[in-house]
């Protein structure tokens, strides 16, 4: 139905004046009631070959008027501005951009939902039996009342950045999105795969176990790192095994410096795994050969420096008495070098270690000889080449012995210095050793001791898989918070690459990042030195491993991960440095979206990208049930009676 004619037109903007016979913002076709006169509303113009050109409404003023023109004059000089978006060809295919232009004076018409349908590809969203290909987001601004879909391949099949002020209502459209997914008819429980890292504790409450309208049975499954405060109901104590941390993420946690801590750092990792090789009953021999050689050859570097006797033989009587302490401390490997006569061989190296009249008369480096002829080398070089491999479990209860023999070792090579830049440290492995905060990454032997053990603990059985994994991270520090993504994104970004063929492409799986800006910065002092969430989004989609990062902060994420993401929902930022860096990082953010994205209310978002032909703005519908992110409502809190309380 037309509504008017152009009366102007330009290359990214045309003006029509609306019909003097057109009264009102409204009208109804075929019973449908289209809204043209409203900012953001759609009309349609043809240009000479038979397209349908779709426009938006950017401005409405009157032309002429004056105080004294009546009401009904007032309607006929209505003027509206329209930006064109895109052409509909005869084809009934859409595409953004303009080819040809109208000619002036064309007639102006309003934008049908079956011209929307022809958009949005909705011819497009077709189902097999017991496949869904479209999901439900919500009702369109620009179309009142208009439903939008997305289309789920388009939508899951590539990174998806969710961004927004606090409060605008990121949390709620992404568990709207999933629910919908977990809600519909003859649902194949077993296809999704879906880990949500939750920072504020939130979506617990949006995805409790429920039954999809086809009776199947959605599994769902809350993680939490019991800490200090305990698990609540329905909540599992969440474990992160201390094996499956790399170096750099070691480094990360215990803020380790590169010049000097992450080498020693490497050392003591290496001596805790050669240390748990041989810690058990049947080795005890190899024990007790490795720590007898160990030993006495940092004795016989300190015992060759040239100083003085009395100053090489203190420094010697002090090691032995560190060597004896830590060996005392650790249960096993105490047993071991008692009953294989290890500190027997200490206690004759402290008793050479005597001065007379200044010197030594070589009574310590006599006894060091007569020990070392008992060792067997060859097995101490074989225990000694021995190297962890990443992801190859090892006791850590062996971690503080070994930062022990290591800093020995360098301290009898001449590094003095090395227990003073290595203090921080130091504390930080105490930290992790008996804070009850790291309980939940200390992992014992007889539990999850291999990757495919904590692959199931995850995933559950073949037969009883978990489809949304929540974990609330909620209580962690930033250190220990940064390391649980890192950690668990890497673990599982390497179970889908070692995918071959055809497999690449079986079992997706979504990582749903909240509050991304706190663990996936832009830059840092102990920052991790390969950033695992910028290579899953670089690669991340050849293996079937997506993103969805939802954050308020966009200008302290990482560039590479923001500009690598296919779709976008923005909801409102009203910050201008947040607003300036979305429209840097993405080549195709036009200005025009940064009216629409301040101006939003709570649950509006523009979405763009891949997932839609064109940008959308969109109320999303109310999550069912809600995230835990309402607002308090301040004044019934400071205001209750004393009998509501």
């Amino acid at each position: 139905m037309k509504i008017g004619k152009l009366v102007s037109i330009d290359y990214n903007l045309f003006k029509a004046q609306v019909l003097p016979s057109v009264k009102g913002n409204s009208l109804n076709v075929g019973g449908d009631v289209y809204y043209f006169g409203n900012i953001g509303s759609y009309l349609g113009v043809y240009n000479s070959l038979g397209e349908k050109l779709l426009c938006e409404v950017v401005s409405i003023y009157d032309k002429d008027v004056s105080e004294d023109l009546s009401l009904s004059h007032a309607y006929g000089s209505r003027e509206l501005s329209l930006k064109p978006i895109g052409s509909i060809s005869k084809r009934e295919l859409f595409s953004l951009g303009v080819g040809i232009f109208p000619a002036i004076y064309s007639d102006v018409e309003i934008i049908t939902r079956e011209d929307m349908e022809l958009v949005l590809g909705k011819s497009n969203f077709t189902s097999e039996p017991g496949v869904h290909t479209s999901i439900y987001v919500g009702t369109s601004k620009s179309l009142i009342g208009y439903p939008i879909e997305l289309n789920i391949d388009r939508f899951f099949n590539i990174h998806t950045a969710v961004l927004g002020n606090s409060g605008s209502g990121k949390s709620n459209t992404i568990s709207h999105l999933l629910q919908e997914v977990a809600k519909k008819n003859n649902y194949t429980a077993l296809g999704a795969r879906i880990v949500i890292f939750d920072v504020n504790g939130e979506y617990k409450n949006s995805f409790p176990v429920i039954n999809g309208n086809g009776g199947q049975f959605i599994n769902n499954r809350h993680y939490k790192p019991a800490g200090n405060s305990g698990l609540d109901e329905g909540e599992i104590n969440f474990k992160l095994p201390h094996y499956l941390i790399s170096l750099d993420e070691w480094c990360s946690f215990l803020l380790a410096t590169d010049a000097t801590q992450r080498p020693f750092l490497d050392r003591v990792l290496q001596e805790c795994y050669r240390f748990y090789k041989i810690s058990s009953e049947d080795k005890r021999k190899d024990i007790a050969n490795y720590i007898r050689c160990k030993i006495c050859l940092i004795l016989k570097d300190i015992n060759g420096q040239g100083e003085s006797d009395t100053t090489r033989i203190t420094a010697a009587a002090s090691l032995i008495s560190r060597v004896v302490n830590s060996l005392l401390a650790h249960e096993s490997i105490s047993n071991a070098c008692d009953q294989e006569n290890i500190f027997e061989d200490l206690n004759a190296l402290a008793e050479s270690c005597s001065i007379k009249f200044g010197t030594n008369d070589s009574k310590l480096k006599d006894k060091i000889e007569e020990i070392l002829e008992q060792v067997d080398f060859e097995l101490y070089l074989s225990v000694s080449s021995d190297r962890l491999r990443e992801g190859e479990y090892y006791d850590y209860r062996f971690l503080r012995l070994a930062a022990e023999l290591v800093l020995l070792e360098e301290d009898a090579r001449g590094n003095k210095r090395i227990k003073e830049y290595t203090s921080t440290l130091m504390t930080r492995l105490d930290f992790f050793l008996e804070n009850p905060e790291c309980e939940f990454m200390r992992c014992d032997s007889s539990e999850l001791d291999s990757a495919e053990k904590y692959m199931q603990y995850i995933w559950g059985d073949d037969d009883k898989s978990y489809q949304i994994v929540n974990l609330d991270v909620s209580e962690l520090n930033p250190t220990s918070l940064e390391v649980v993504t890192s950690v668990l994104t890497r673990f599982l970004f390497s179970e889908r690459k070692s995918k071959r063929g055809v497999f690449r492409r079986q079992g997706p799986i979504h990582l749903v990042l909240d509050e991304a800006h706190r663990y996936i910065h832009k830059a840092g002092e102990y920052y991790l030195k390969e950033n695992i969430f910028e290579k899953v989004a670089r690669e991340g989609r050849k293996f079937s491993f997506y993103l969805i990062v939802s954050s308020q902060r966009p200008s302290e994420l990482s560039e590479t991960v923001l500009s690598q993401c296919g779709n976008y929902i923005i909801h409102r930022i009203q910050n201008d440095i947040d607003m300036k860096y979305i429209y840097s990082v993405l080549p195709f953010f036009s200005g025009d979206f940064v009216n629409k994205i301040k101006q939003s209310v709570p649950g509006e978002a523009l979405i763009f990208g891949n997932c839609v032909p064109m940008p959308l703005h969109v109320a999303i519908k109310q999550a069912r049930p809600e995230p835990n992110s309402a607002n308090c409502i301040v004044s019934k809190e400071w205001f209750l009676q004393k009998y509501d309380v």
